[in-house]
């Protein structure tokens, strides 16, 4: 399965919808795009992971990596991880529960939530 990424902005927010594996392969893509959009100006973003259907150690890296990267710049990183089925994301949270990394993000159900400013995020 390949990789695809489609950038959106909803003020101050960019959203990067990301579908596919997010493994050794993609995450560079990853890391490219969260540092394009730093490197513009953008200090807010929210990575909607409902479409990965796999991650492994890489595809981690790059998600705390981008947490690193906003944190130093002031900015904000929300990830989107649907509770239910693989293909929404729920491979990823349990990923990320797996290896005790989980409470490092601000993590939200959807693009809506994530971006309303009022809506807490998911417990961990």
């Amino acid at each position: 399965m390949t990789l695809e990424v489609e950038r959106t902005e909803q003020t101050p927010w960019t959203i990067l919808h990301i579908q596919g594996e997010l493994d050794l392969v993609s995450s560079p893509e990853i890391r490219r795009q969260v540092h394009d959009a730093v490197a513009v100006g953008r200090r807010d973003l929210v990575l909607d992971l409902s479409g990965v259907v796999f991650c492994d150690s890489s595809g981690v890296g790059v998600l705390i990596a981008a947490r690193r990267l906003l944190h130093s710049c002031r900015g904000r990183l929300r990830l989107i991880l649907p509770a239910r089925g693989a293909a929404e994301g729920s491979h990823v949270n349990r990923v990320l529960a797996a290896l005790g990394v989980r409470r490092l993000f601000e993590v939200y159900e959807d693009v809506t939530t994530a971006t309303d400013g009022e809506t807490r995020p998911l417990s961990a």
